[in-house]
């Protein structure tokens, strides 16, 4: 009887110990999709976010729908963009895709 409540007593804690090291491939998995993955995206969201709060008049941008513009004027949701001779666009801050990396033939 007292043999049983002592191997009872280390296989609680040899348990215990089995659940923390099955914990430790799920920390180590979270850990990679983190550094990865998560953190990655949200650094290319805050450059985007800032490149967005830092444009002025005269820069070539893209939209996320594929439109080359000049910027003529900046507002605070709005910009509007000069697209041809005499064709402005009044589009969306967040439709902003980034700065025009290849100027176009004209």
């Amino acid at each position: 009887m007292f043999e049983t409540l002592a191997y009872a007593g280390t296989g609680q804690t040899a348990a215990q110990g089995g659940f923390f090291i099955q914990l430790v491939p799920l920390i180590v998995l979270f850990a990679i999709f983190y550094f990865f993955l998560l953190r990655p995206q949200t650094k290319r969201q805050k450059a985007l976010e800032n490149l967005r709060n830092n444009l002025k008049v005269g820069d070539k941008v893209i939209t996320t729908g594929g439109i080359y513009g000049e910027i003529s004027y900046v507002g605070d949701n709005v910009v509007h963009l000069k697209v041809g001779k005499d064709l402005k666009l009044t589009v969306a801050k967040a439709a902003i895709a980034g700065l025009q990396s290849n100027p176009i033939n004209e």
